[in-house]
């Protein structure tokens, strides 16, 4: 199973790590936030020679009730930062996080290899067309509403059918389009309650009927931590155990904070694994 990337195929037969680059001020984890080129470029260097495969840069936070910004800002946020990454690692592959088509656009011609819009087209209804134009891998989530309103549209006849159902409607608009490469994101913690987000979790292999990688991404997330009555701080553990489950369920790619500890995971679960295949 191989995505394209601005013309460097990847294999996610072999699941990938995603690090998680907020360039943001006020997104929920405060070790993932970045406000000085410096301090990301070094931290690119830790997730890369952690073994990172893709690097997802953001400057819009989409947890609950984020504050929002402007296209503007968002965009003399994350540019500069793709620019330097790249200029100094330029075998880096870039996803631009935002549900922005025009961020998208601007980020790929500045050397980003694939979108992740966290809003799934509903937010931008120029995206679906436009990442298809822009003959990069995206990342399709499944989430409603906005990040102000989303956890209060979590009511689902059938959350497992809903979701997929959703989805496949968009695979298919997409397809319409000419896009090649999508991934799919069920959207852990955005319009699902924790317990939603862990029914999801259990039935991730239902979603293998789309036929398209799966990316998982529940790292220090609410979902964790509240249920455990501890901080987005002390999660890691938990996240990995999350992790390693989302791997034996049949996801491709992890977004986490924590990249070293995520590869681990990949070898592990490979190990366990290599029996079987």
């Amino acid at each position: 199973m191989n995505i394209n990337c601005s013309g460097q195929l990847v294999d996610l037969s072999v699941p990938k790590i995603m690090g998680i680059l907020n360039i943001t001020p006020d997104s929920f984890y405060a070790n993932s936030r970045y406000d000085d080129l410096s301090k990301v470029l070094i931290q690119v260097e830790k997730m890369i020679s952690a073994g990172a495969t893709f690097l997802d840069i953001g400057g819009h936070s989409t947890r609950p009730g984020a504050r929002p910004v402007d296209g503007d800002e968002e965009l003399s946020r994350v540019i500069p930062v793709v620019e330097s990454i790249l200029k100094r690692f330029p075998e880096a592959l870039i996803s631009i996080d935002t549900f922005r088509s025009e961020v998208a656009s601007k980020c790929v011609e500045a050397g980003a290899v694939m979108v992740n819009d966290v809003s799934g087209g509903l937010l931008d209804d120029k995206m679906f067309e436009t990442v298809a134009s822009l003959n990069v891998p995206y990342v399709l989530m499944h989430s409603r509403g906005t990040p102000e309103t989303m956890q209060q549209m979590t009511d689902y006849d059938d959350l497992v059918i809903d979701v997929l159902d959703d989805l496949q409607q968009k695979v298919a608009q997409l397809r319409q389009f000419g896009q090649k490469d999508i991934i799919v994101d069920l959207g852990f913690g955005f319009a699902k309650t924790a317990d939603q987000n862990y029914i999801l979790l259990n039935h991730l292999r239902d979603f293998e009927v789309m036929n398209c990688p799966m990316l998982v991404g529940v790292s220090r997330k609410s979902m964790i931590w509240r249920k455990l009555n501890i901080t987005a701080n002390e999660a890691l553990n938990a996240t990995t155990v999350l992790n390693t489950i989302a791997l034996m369920k049949g996801a491709n790619i992890l977004r986490v904070h924590d990249v070293a500890e995520a590869i681990e995971v990949v070898k592990l679960v490979d190990f366990l694994t290599v029996g079987e295949k």
